[in-house]
């Protein structure tokens, strides 16, 4: 059974994927040397919930973020820390966001 959103639904969805690229896109401004992962996260909970949502990843399984951060090459879905990015270095980010309803990722 194919299951049709409501305009409601589909407006909910829109803004929960509207938010991440929003963060997504702050992050990339906000990115620099000399900057650790761990403000990157920082400012991404601290945006995301100025919008509204929550961050989906903080607290599933435990995981103690609300981005998962990799640099140069460390597997994917690192932890932030307070480690400094560096000229050069190559900044992989996974971010999820719950809002009203309905979860967004990018893909």
């Amino acid at each position: 059974m194919i299951v049709l959103k409501s305009p409601d639904e589909i407006k909910r969805m829109a803004e929960s994927c509207r938010i991440v690229a929003e963060v997504l896109d702050g992050i990339r401004q906000y990115a620099a040397p000399g900057v650790a992962t761990k403000e990157l996260d920082e400012f991404a909970e601290s945006f995301i919930i100025k919008k509204g949502a929550r961050p989906a990843f903080k607290g599933y399984k435990g995981y103690p973020a609300s981005v998962c951060t990799s640099v140069n090459e460390q597997v994917v879905h690192g932890i932030p820390s307070p480690a400094k990015l560096k000229e050069g270095d190559i900044l992989s980010l996974d971010i999820g966001v719950y809002y009203r309803g309905f979860m967004a990722m990018p893909l």
